[in-house]
């Protein structure tokens, strides 16, 4: 079994923090860009045809348009997930790419937070146009993809690590 040193730790803690950042600058940008080119409302900009239209909408709920005028919860949660990552990549020798994934999701609530701590709205734009399905942003798609490899990755992972302590269990 490995040992979780203190520089293990740092490394880890490094790559959320960057990862984080990275994805909270990524979606602030597209974001900006957004409110720059195309008022409130505006739609049929192309961005990828048959595939994804720009769309610029303001969105006081959280996904799905749930949860109208409840910003106070979901900057509250978007903490609380920040939080509990940092607090599972310090405690847990998890692998990079859990790391990784965990920071998508807490990068993707901190980038909404910011929107909803700024102007009291989310700015959604990415509308599918092969579906009909709600219109998001960035940070939505950092939290989505990185929900479900944490999901995936985690339970993958921690069957393995179950396996290694029963196998070295079983020797001793």
């Amino acid at each position: 079994m490995r040992v979780f040193t203190h520089s293990r730790c740092s490394g880890r803690l490094a790559v959320f923090l960057t990862v984080v950042s990275v994805v909270v600058l990524v979606d602030q940008a597209t974001k900006a860009a957004v409110r720059y080119i195309a008022p409130v409302g505006t739609q049929a900009r192309s961005l990828i045809p048959g595939l994804v239209d720009l769309w610029h909408i303001e969105n006081t709920g959280a996904a799905f348009s749930l949860g109208e005028g409840a910003a106070p919860v979901f900057v509250l949660l978007a903490l609380a997930v920040l939080v509990a990552s940092l607090i599972l990549i310090t405690k847990q020798a998890l692998p990079f790419f859990l790391v990784i994934s965990l920071a998508c999701v807490a990068g993707g609530g901190v980038g909404n937070m910011v929107d909803r701590l700024v102007s009291g709205s989310v700015t959604d734009f990415l509308s599918l146009v092969f579906i009909n399905f709600p219109v998001f942003n960035v940070a939505d798609m950092f939290v989505t993809v990185g929900v479900i490899v944490t999901f995936i990755g985690y339970i993958t992972w921690d069957r393995k690590r179950q396996a290694v302590l029963t196998t070295s269990n079983e020797d001793h």
